[in-house]
């Protein structure tokens, strides 16, 4: 999936909007997304790897690039205690 985005800091993902509907995605594209923040997961608390988040707010397609230090059913914890909805996430890019 090609996307083009805008990258950001996760200090000013706390200032987006976020609707609150789930992006289109496939079960099959569903099942690769939690696989992807799991390994995500493992790589921000085990060896503090960023990796790329590619999500929609309401207005733009944005990419930040940061540690994950959680991943629960409904949310995205960044390094900081930033948080991403999961529903609203793209890609996760490692």
């Amino acid at each position: 999936m090609k996307t083009e985005s805008q990258i950001i800091e996760k200090e000013d993902i706390s200032s987006l909007n976020f609707p609150s509907y789930s992006l289109n995605k496939t079960p099959e594209e569903k099942r690769e997304l939690k696989r992807k923040l799991r390994n995500a997961q493992i790589l921000g608390n085990i060896h503090h790897n960023k990796i790329r988040i590619i999500f929609r707010d309401e207005t733009d397609t944005r990419e930040v690039r940061t540690t994950v230090w959680a991943a629960g059913e409904k949310h995205i914890v960044l390094k900081g205690g930033v948080s991403i909805p999961i529903r609203r996430v793209v890609d996760i890019r490692l």
